[in-house]
């Protein structure tokens, strides 16, 4: 049997025992700590609320673990980083648990929890990062062919979910060094996005403008910025809203609060505004993941799946819908939504979308108000996507789809 300590730890003066996770016979199973118990936190009150019992995880169509310790683990680049760096130590990616992957990153993991006792790997510096270099470099790691450079990338950052090469790092300036873990006084966190394989070298230059166009349809968003290199590279940034200097914070996606798989588009927004009115309980946040599904319709980012929302938790254990994050445009899984506006997500009309408020609990006031906000926000890509330096052929390419977004909205 395999064990595993979870702790919660707001920073690194305050950290507590959360409960032990064990494998045995393929089975995981949880158990709250007794201390935990005495004032505990609702870290997942849907899948795994604090009861003193051992839980065990059946829920196998939706994966391996409880989805409260899946959001530790990485998605695409990050698993990827992981299983190379595994595999050269003499690991084979099959006997590798989710334990052992949990251990792995200890407490480099976005959020509040973190794994003990940690696997050994070589500790996170906080060298100067040429973000080029990482860049090319982790293009080479796509292809397999640098398996070298896994070090370089894992110091500067290899936890991060999503399937396109990121980093964290820490910004001070014009100064930027890796930064998983604590960050030297007067440096920020965030997070540094590459080009994926066969992508757009736009990508950056479009999200950012996306961000800046999701600003100004009020939608609430950390500071982004366009990191630009000497070798005339840009690549998009955002700073982390689950760490403020040394605190960190606890961050549950909505799909793995629930337990539904983002690889399977299986999730209508009624679903995930009904989610956000009971566990915030606060009408202002259910107002803001209407007016975040509005800008995901009429701006056409259509990989609007459920980890790409999250809600974060006070240190009164209040929860609250977390800021936006990977809004871009994307055309989706078929050319649809990945979650659906009243089961529909290749055509959605402004009756689904005006039927969804009202739904949520918003007023027709409300209703009108957010969409106005987020029409006079995409009608203004073009001053967006300048600002930003996106190419003429993308500008032409995003117009062309949002136009037609707007007209359908605006003539229904």
């Amino acid at each position: 049997m395999k064990k595993l300590d979870v702790f919660f730890q707001r920073d690194k003066w305050d950290k507590f025992i959360v409960g032990q996770l064990a494998l045995n016979n393929n089975r995981i199973f949880f158990e709250y700590d007794t201390n935990f118990m005495l004032k505990p936190l609702y870290l997942s009150p849907f899948k795994l609320p604090p009861e003193i019992r051992f839980h065990e995880h059946k829920d196998r169509a939706f994966g391996p673990n409880f989805g409260l310790f899946d959001d530790s683990l990485p998605d695409g680049w990050g698993l990827l980083l992981m299983d190379r760096f595994l595999t050269n130590k003499g690991f084979t990616t099959s006997e590798i648990s989710v334990l052992d992957r949990l251990a792995f990153l200890g407490s480099s993991t976005m959020g509040s929890l973190i794994y003990e006792p940690p696997f050994e790997r070589q500790t996170v510096d906080h060298s100067i990062c040429d973000i080029h270099s990482l860049a090319k470099q982790s293009q080479k790691i796509f292809s397999g062919t640098s398996n070298e450079v896994i070090p370089q990338l894992m110091r500067a950052g290899g936890s991060p979910g999503g399937a396109w090469p990121k980093i964290l790092v820490g910004i001070h300036g014009d100064k930027i060094i890796s930064g998983e873990n604590d960050l030297p006084d007067a440096y920020e966190h965030w997070m540094i996005k590459f080009s994926s394989m066969g992508a757009s070298n736009d990508s950056g230059a479009v999200e950012y403008a996306y961000s800046l166009m999701a600003k100004a349809a009020n939608i609430h968003m950390t500071e982004t910025r366009l990191f630009h290199t000497d070798q005339k590279d840009h690549f998009f940034g955002i700073k982390r809203f689950d760490r403020q200097g040394s605190r960190r914070f606890h961050v549950h996606t909505f799909g793995n609060l629930i337990h539904a798989n983002f690889r399977i588009p299986s999730c209508d927004y009624e679903q995930f505004l009904k989610v956000v009115r009971i566990l915030t309980a606060n009408h202002q946040d259910v107002k803001r993941g209407f007016s975040q599904m509005v800008f995901n319709v009429l701006a056409n980012n259509r990989d609007d799946h459920v980890k790409n929302f999250a809600f974060i938790m006070d240190d009164d254990g209040e929860w609250a819908l977390s800021p936006a994050y990977d809004l871009t445009f994307a055309h989706g899984p078929g050319g649809e939504h990945s979650m659906t506006l009243l089961q529909e997500g290749r055509s959605p009309h402004k009756k689904e979308i005006q039927q969804l408020g009202k739904i949520a609990g918003l007023n027709d006031k409300e209703i009108k108000s957010s969409i106005e906000q987020v029409i006079n926000a995409v009608e203004q890509w073009r001053k967006y996507a300048q600002i930003a330096g996106v190419s003429n052929k993308s500008q032409k390419e995003i117009t062309s789809v949002i136009q037609k977004n707007l007209t359908t909205v605006l003539c229904r």
